[in-house]
């Protein structure tokens, strides 16, 4: 199988480098599941149903240790029952991602490291660390409505997922309680759903509507259609955006569940009717996520004109390296889906050890840029935290290295305020790390970058 590791950019003085090039329409086709116990002696035709993959995922701690126990190493074992203990999320993860995980080095395997956590990697939060650092629930005008920009909005309509990223940006309402968090509830209820419609219709600015949650993924048939073709009909709404990770985590629901894929077909040739632009945006964040199951998948609605945007979270350990970024580019280009974001990862608490500083960003970006077309090469953004939107990553007015504090504007969102990003306190000195733990000391560095960016420090 081709791995991240085998990329190397291209030398033109090596004999391989065209082959190096190429790497990322090698892509993975074997019956890789089997190496679970539990799923060896299933076969292609049941692991590609979508229903075998829900009714077989590692939902909670005691079913993820039955599926795994006897592939992963004992002490491994032992370091994911801390982790749950400890983590911001519950777990659940798809048949399909759990054969994906090299068992025999899971400490280090890109996929484990996104949903599975281990007490022995998690980080000490940064003291500027919230449940909802993107302020959605301050910005929501009504229940699971999200209004920061002008002319969109961000509708949730559901709050469970096919499987839980220990990254949630939402972990302050997605799954069920852990032992450090209770959820916000945001159930399927169409009555909650007619309140955020009518808000929308009232507001003759609103353009573009994100349908997120949760995952669309999770949404029955009729749902998707229903919502579709209502917010269709309002004559402000131009744009639809159905969000599902689906395609990363479980593209057979796209092989197999007819009704679904014909509901979002429904609504995008409504849509077309209309001339009003509804896609899907997916979330794969590591090359070894797309297999040539995801191909088919992305393929089929590829056949039927639906276009598929992909927004990635850029993670330490997983895709923080300029060649990793840059194969997981060429592969979406290569299944037909657009590379739009790579997000800073976003300040939630319990996962600091997926993030890193926004200098990591910023070089990353660098290196990419010109890998493939531009059309084609992802925006690297921060999504500022107290509900700036997304900025730039290199549009900060100011960024100090050594204290990690980034200030972003946002005019055309909120004029006038300024939004501070924090690089985790891993990436930073010793000395800085400790002046950081001092609220003393915290204060006086927050207030030297709001002045060095030209704001009042008071």
């Amino acid at each position: 199988m081709a791995t991240a590791q085998d990329f190397i950019p291209p030398d033109p003085s090596q004999s391989n480098h065209n082959e190096a090039k190429l790497l990322h329409r090698r892509l993975r086709d074997d019956e890789f599941w089997r190496k679970i116990p539990a799923f060896s002696e299933v076969s292609e035709e049941e692991f590609l149903n979508f229903v075998f993959q829900m009714r077989n995922s590692a939902y909670g701690e005691d079913k993820l240790i039955e599926l795994i126990e006897e592939i992963a190493p004992d002490e491994f074992v032992e370091d994911v029952k801390e982790g749950f203990r400890k983590a911001p999320m519950a777990v659940r993860v798809t048949p399909y991602l759990l054969g994906l995980i090299d068992w025999e080095d899971p400490w280090s395997d890109p996929i484990r490291t996104q949903f599975i956590p281990i007490g022995s990697r998690l980080y000490e939060d940064h003291p500027m660390l919230t449940l909802d650092s993107l302020h959605e629930q301050s910005d929501a005008p009504v229940e699971g409505l999200t209004h920061r920009y002008p002319d969109k909005a961000l509708f949730l309509p559901l709050d469970t997922c096919p499987v839980y990223c220990r990254f949630c940006t939402r972990s302050y309402a997605i799954g069920v309680d852990t032992e450090t968090v209770q959820k916000v509830k945001l159930r399927v209820n169409p009555k909650r759903w007619e309140e955020a419609f009518d808000y929308i219709e009232s507001q003759p600015q609103l353009e573009d509507i994100v349908i997120s949650g949760g995952d669309t993924f999770n949404l029955a048939f009729k749902h998707i259609e229903t919502i579709g073709m209502r917010l269709l009909e309002m004559p402000n709404i131009r744009r639809l955006r159905y969000a599902t990770k689906g395609l990363a985590v479980m593209p057979m629901k796209v092989l197999s569940d007819e009704r679904w894929l014909d509901a979002i077909t429904r609504v995008v040739e409504r849509g077309r009717k209309l001339h009003k632009q509804v896609v899907i945006h997916t979330h794969f964040n590591h090359p070894n996520e797309i297999t040539e199951i995801s191909r088919r998948a992305c393929n089929a609605l590829f056949e039927r004109g639906v276009v598929v945007r992909n927004q990635s979270v850029l993670q330490r350990g997983v895709n923080d390296d300029p060649s990793t970024m840059a194969l997981l580019i060429k592969r979406l280009g290569e299944i037909n889906v657009h590379p739009y974001y790579v997000y800073q990862h976003d300040m939630v608490q319990g996962v600091e050890d997926l993030r890193t500083s926004v200098e990591t960003n910023k070089e990353i970006e660098k290196y990419v840029r010109g890998v493939t077309a531009g059309f084609n090469t992802p925006t690297f953004v921060v999504d500022a935290p107290g509900g700036g939107g997304k900025r730039a990553v290199h549009s900060h007015e100011h960024y100090d290295r050594e204290t990690g504090i980034s200030v972003y504007t946002a005019p055309s969102v909120k004029p006038g305020e300024h939004f501070m990003y924090f690089d985790p306190l891993h990436s930073l000195s010793e000395e800085i790390q400790e002046s950081w733990r001092d609220e003393g000391q915290r204060e006086e560095m927050i207030a030297e970058a709001r002045r060095a960016a030209g704001f009042d420090a008071s």
